[in-house]
């Protein structure tokens, strides 16, 4: 039995996942309300040019790009290659360009789901006291942050650094439709929080992902307090660099500068 969807059905939920009528859909696509009707029920079949197209207006991932024109009956349109293929030098040499550059700061590149793809330097002191267990690839790095084994015991703003993590991958889950982000935040989510963790005020959690938060973490240098920030690659066409994102962390007041600068030094980097 065939239970593949079709590509109408496909179009629909991601029309109705980012809540656009059928006709907001039109106006932004320059087509009909009709067209986009027969196109959701099968009266239509799209083609590869309008199809992209609508996928372009619902801000649709790559992967996902693919999956509706498979759907279609027509080829995919994004590769998808690994960092290591020699296509890929060039991206992959911007990637280490970057996180090598922005030591003594710490920074790290992931991909869509928070696997560690690659760190500068500066991590492994961030990382010192976390679980061999935890850092055994595949290294998903917000596992490490909150996990009981990993560097949770050391964040000293843990409920508000948690709740921003939680709202953040609440939202990527919500916009990409990846299951697997919704078992990473239910995994997350009942993870209990170590013992002595201070409570936090609920006005004072972030509400928003707006919200600028920092990772307030206990070092042997002292308590460092950083802000992170997100670089992705600009219009990628393959399904991979799409997929990264550089995660890169400021110290957020003058003391963590410092501290950061006398770790690099204890650790040889400079």
């Amino acid at each position: 039995m065939n239970t593949k969807p079709h590509v109408g059905t496909l179009l629909r939920q991601w029309r109705q996942r980012r809540r656009l009528s059928q006709l907001d859909l039109a106006c932004l696509a320059d087509t009909s309300s009709r067209h986009v009707s027969f196109l959701e029920t099968g009266r239509s079949r799209p083609s590869r040019a309008m199809l992209i197209n609508l996928a372009d207006r619902l801000d649709v991932p790559l992967r996902e790009r693919n999956a509706l024109l498979i759907a279609a009956g027509l080829a995919p349109s994004y590769a998808e290659r690994s960092l290591d293929d020699p296509a890929m030098a060039q991206a992959r040499a911007a990637i280490d360009l970057v996180l090598t550059g922005h030591e003594p700061y710490p920074a790290l590149a992931v991909d869509r789901h928070w696997h560690l793809v690659a760190a500068n330097r500066m991590m492994a002191p961030m990382l010192a006291h976390a679980s061999q267990a935890l850092l055994t690839p595949p290294v998903n790095v917000l596992r490490v942050s909150l996990h009981p084994d990993g560097v949770a015991d050391r964040i000293v703003n843990y409920h508000e650094w948690r709740a921003h993590i939680l709202h953040r991958l609440r939202h990527q889950a919500d916009a990409t439709a990846d299951t697997a982000l919704d078992d990473l935040y239910r995994e997350l989510a009942a993870y209990p929080a170590p013992a002595g963790a201070q409570p936090a005020d609920a006005a004072s959690l972030p509400q928003t992902a707006s919200v600028v938060v920092p990772l307030r973490l206990a070092s042997a240098a002292g308590e460092l307090s950083l802000i992170g920030t997100t670089t992705v690659f600009g219009t990628p066409m393959d399904v991979t660099l799409a997929e990264l994102a550089i995660e890169s962390f400021f110290p957020a007041d003058a003391d963590t500068a410092q501290r950061l600068r006398g770790l690099a030094a204890q650790h040889g980097i400079g």
